[in-house]
């Protein structure tokens, strides 16, 4: 397509080898096939073989010893004739004179038809005019026998000559003059947005205002503009840390992604007027975005663009689209957290994709009213598409990559989840630890910057395990209840307590939780031991270390391998020690998260996580903030005695009552 007018900048006349190659293969076209004479030698074959079809039926009346089944059915094996049995009948039982007459009467009007000039095209009117060339002298029945007798032999006499007519096409290629065009200065040669033609190409190369064929440059250029985007992308993976950051799986995902994506485009949007604002680019930035991080999504949203429109005959305009439409939508999908993030991101395409299809096309004198209608409603569908389609590959990568993504976290939050609802109902006390501990471990994921939804979904389903055996764990035990592990060794009871992670994983499994929600369950207490069962087997070796096995104490682990584990897993240490020491204080609640933080650091469970100090201050501060609201001191409501007379009750203070 034209990216502009162009004028013809002075007068040219020239021979045009295209309209001269078009008159040429229209005379070529025009050339009638040519047919050799007719052959006589054709005739007399034909003619001949008849007289032997002739014999051969004399042989079979005139048989003494055949019956007249068995000469039906040798009548019927005549490879040259097609008789039906009405026919072959009337052969047989003819009186030999007649008979006679017939066989000269069909060999007179076959020698008469193939006399004329019979060609391939010409065979079925030929068959057509020889009823009228029998004699009328014959009955009805009679003529029509000698017609089906001499139809197979009528063929063609004048045959196709292939030499012949490709020496006449030759010919009247060759009597074409070369035609001249011819242009006038400030003439048209072609209007933007036309299509190009050979005949306006040669114009173009005529005037010297086209490009060879040489592609060199365009590659040049192409692999300059690929350079600058790699290197763009490549300081952004530098200066900011992504989750998909050394995970060789997940950036070839996204490569390959990201290649489809960019090779379909290609395939599609050059050369259109309308598919370009149809195809939904946006889709890939939205799907990265909601999958990996709105700054990924951006950030290789802005290649994909590029990269599409680079090239084509509006590629400014495209870019643009392209770019704002993507950006846009990303930042209106944000985390994606409802459906109608969704929808309000395809509609915010659309209205981005439209904004900027009045700003570059209103001021075309080329465009009218329907055509940027046209594209508005193009721009529209892409946003719709985009988002329809992000949904789907949302589902698709989280199914095959074990990602979960905004809508998994709010359906696996739901209380009513078949594997929340067994906690709920098995193990009570460990349902609203875990609720405890998600709430303490979100409010910090939200001070940090990591994925609160992530953490407060991985904090509900962490104690799972706890389910399949609550008796042995302590918040599933009444007050008035022993203690189960008393009677049992330390190294059992450290066995019970820690295959609570490994049911919990293979109740994960059996349920379909996502497997980055089992990270949480097996990484909560990483390789840790069990210090309360430790410390009863060292009491019973008397203080004796060497005698008892600390790796039957630890748990398998592994250790917290992101920010969003790891926080549980302080989340979770805090919790139980609050609710075990009971601190009255704020200061004693900060000692108590202290206390917890430094286990978790010399125990080197927090080295995988890329937590800084600044990130651990903001997480004790937010444990403390939230432990001190959730623990703060209660008022120890007086007992009302009740008067036994009516003028004895004391006069009540609404003022001191508390809630």
């Amino acid at each position: 397509m034209a990216p502009q007018d162009i004028e013809a900048p002075y007068s040219l006349s020239y021979v045009s080898e295209v309209l001269t190659e078009q008159a040429r293969q229209e005379a070529e076209q025009k050339t009638l096939p040519v047919y050799l004479p007719s052959d006589a030698s054709i005739t007399r074959r034909q003619i001949e073989k008849l007289r032997i079809t002739f014999q051969y039926i004399n042989a079979i009346r005139q048989d003494p010893y055949a019956s007249l089944e068995q000469k039906i059915e040798d009548l019927q094996k005549a490879k040259d004739l097609n008789l039906t049995q009405e026919e072959i009948n009337i052969i047989l039982t003819l009186d030999q004179s007649n008979w006679e007459l017939i066989q000269s009467e069909a060999l007179r009007v076959l020698e008469q038809v193939m006399r004329d000039t019979i060609r391939e095209d010409q065979l079925q009117e030929a068959i057509k005019r020889t009823p009228s060339l029998i004699s009328f002298s014959l009955s009805p029945e009679e003529a029509q026998l000698v017609l089906k007798l001499i139809r197979p032999f009528i063929t063609p006499n004048s045959l196709y000559s292939p030499e012949q007519t490709e020496l006449a096409r030759k010919s009247a290629r060759e009597a074409v003059q070369p035609i001249t065009k011819q242009y006038v200065a400030g003439e048209t040669i072609v209007r933007r947005g036309q299509i190009i033609t050979p005949l306006t190409y040669e114009a173009l190369q005529q005037y010297k205002l086209i490009r060879s064929n040489n592609r060199n440059r365009e590659l040049i250029s192409l692999v300059s503009l690929i350079l600058v985007l790699t290197c763009l992308t490549g300081l952004f993976f530098y200066r900011k840390t992504i989750p998909i950051s050394g995970s060789l799986r997940f950036s070839f995902i996204i490569a390959l992604f990201f290649l489809v994506f960019l090779f379909s485009a290609r395939a599609l949007v050059p050369n259109r007027a309308v598919v370009p604002y149809l195809f939904p680019i946006p889709a890939f930035g939205l799907t990265i975005a909601s999958l990996f991080g709105i700054e990924l999504g951006v950030i290789l949203s802005i290649s994909l663009g590029i990269l599409t429109a680079f090239g084509t005959t509006n590629s400014l305009d495209l870019t643009v689209y392209y770019l704002l439409s993507s950006i846009t939508g990303i930042f209106v999908l944000g985390k994606a957290q409802r459906l109608s993030h969704f929808i309000w991101a395809g509609i915010s395409i659309g209205a981005t994709g439209s904004a900027i299809i009045f700003a570059y096309r209103l001021i075309s004198p080329y465009t009218d009213l329907i055509g940027i209608a046209t594209l508005v409603g193009g721009a529209f569908f892409n946003g719709i598409a985009s988002a329809s389609l992000t949904v789907l590959f949302q589902y698709i990568f989280s199914q095959t990559l074990g990602l979960t993504t905004a809508l998994q976290l709010l359906d696996l939050s739901r209380p009513d989840h078949p594997l929340l609802r067994l906690i709920m109902q098995n193990a009570p006390g460990s349902y609203q630890h875990s609720l405890q501990v998600a709430v303490l471990a979100e409010q910090a994921a939200e001070k940090i910057g990591a994925d609160a939804m992530l953490v407060r979904v991985g904090g509900m389903y962490h104690d799972a395990g706890k389910a399949l055996n609550p008796s042995f764990f302590i918040e599933n035990q009444t007050g008035t209840a022993l203690d189960t592990h008393d009677d049992i060794p330390p190294e059992e009871s450290a066995r019970i307590i820690i295959q609570h992670v490994l049911d919990g994983v293979e109740l994960a499994k059996k349920y379909r939780i996502p497997s980055r929600i089992q990270d949480f369950i097996r990484e909560h207490h990483g390789t840790m031991l069990t210090r309360y069962q430790y410390a009863r087997a060292l009491e019973k070796a008397n203080g004796d270390s060497t005698k008892v096995d600390q790796e039957k104490f630890r748990y398998p682990g592994p250790p917290p391998a992101s920010r969003e584990t790891a926080l549980l897993m302080l989340a979770d240490g805090t919790q139980a020690r609050v609710r075990a020491e009971l601190p009255e204080t704020e200061e004693e609640i900060r000692a108590v998260v202290k206390k917890v933080i430094d286990y978790c650091l010399k125990e080197g469970q927090l080295d995988n996580t890329r937590l800084t100090l600044r990130d651990l201050t903001l997480i004790a501060d937010s444990f403390v903030q939230t432990l001190k609201n959730t623990y703060h001191p209660r008022i120890r409501y007086p007992e009302i005695q009740q008067p036994t007379h009516k003028e004895e009750q004391p006069p009540t203070d609404l003022s001191k009552e508390k809630i």
